[in-house]
């Protein structure tokens, strides 16, 4: 009985430390991107192990407006996006060694940077186009949630102060959901949740949120 108690306890107790090893509580994933004449032409994501999020971007409702709100805007990821994103992380090394592709002849996407901390480590790397594919899915992953986030934004200010403005961006939102261009709406879905339960948003607008919602759950 000792000895089956023993080796119970040592099937029992192996995943966990397998786990325990795996895990790096505290660790995040940020995404910076710098492109003169896009909209935004500056943002900064950040993504922590716990699915918390931060955006930040210098983007405008259009071209003759200001700035957006310097302030943080705070996000959830879906946990199949936060998973992911740090699986990628590891893939790519953390984002050491050579990921840039130096090439010169590649067009300008942007000045963008990967960077990765957790309790043990602390590294980043900067590139216009890499060939290391979880590079480039960490880019896509990013990059569409940026779309994503600017929705958001202007879909709260339209909400506050010009709700027939409202449908137009929900109706791209769902063009591009249905093309899979569209990044994570698990993080802007308090935004979308309010206009759905808004019994002054006409109801046409109120149904294209509940949409998004619905095929962003399955």
């Amino acid at each position: 009985m000792r000895l089956q108690a023993k080796l119970w306890l040592l099937l029992v107790l192996t995943p966990i430390c397998l786990i325990a090893q795996t895990s790096r509580p505290g660790a995040s994933v940020n995404f910076t991107l710098d492109f003169t004449g896009a909209n935004p032409s500056h943002y900064e994501i950040a993504v922590h192990d716990n699915g918390q999020g931060s955006y930040s971007s210098n983007g405008q409702l259009n071209q003759d407006s200001d700035p957006a709100d310097p302030a943080p805007l705070q996000f959830t990821l879906s946990p199949n996006v936060r998973q992911q994103v740090f699986e990628l992380a590891e893939r790519a090394k953390y984002f050491t060694g050579k990921v840039d592709s130096g090439r010169k002849n590649i067009a300008n996407t942007g000045a963008k940077t990967l960077a990765y901390q957790d309790e043990h480590r602390r590294s980043q790397a900067a590139y216009n186009y890499s060939p290391v594919a979880p590079v480039q899915q960490l880019t896509s992953i990013f990059e569409g949630l940026s779309a994503t986030l600017e929705f958001g934004r202007r879909l709260d200010y339209f909400h506050k102060y010009q709700k027939l403005a409202l449908d137009q961006d929900l109706k791209r939102m769902e063009e591009l959901q249905r093309d899979h261009n569209l990044g994570d709406v698990q993080a802007i879905a308090s935004i979308l949740n309010a206009i759905a339960n808004d019994s002054s948003v006409i109801n046409v607008t109120r149904a294209r949120a509940l949409r998004l919602l619905a095929a962003a759950g399955k």
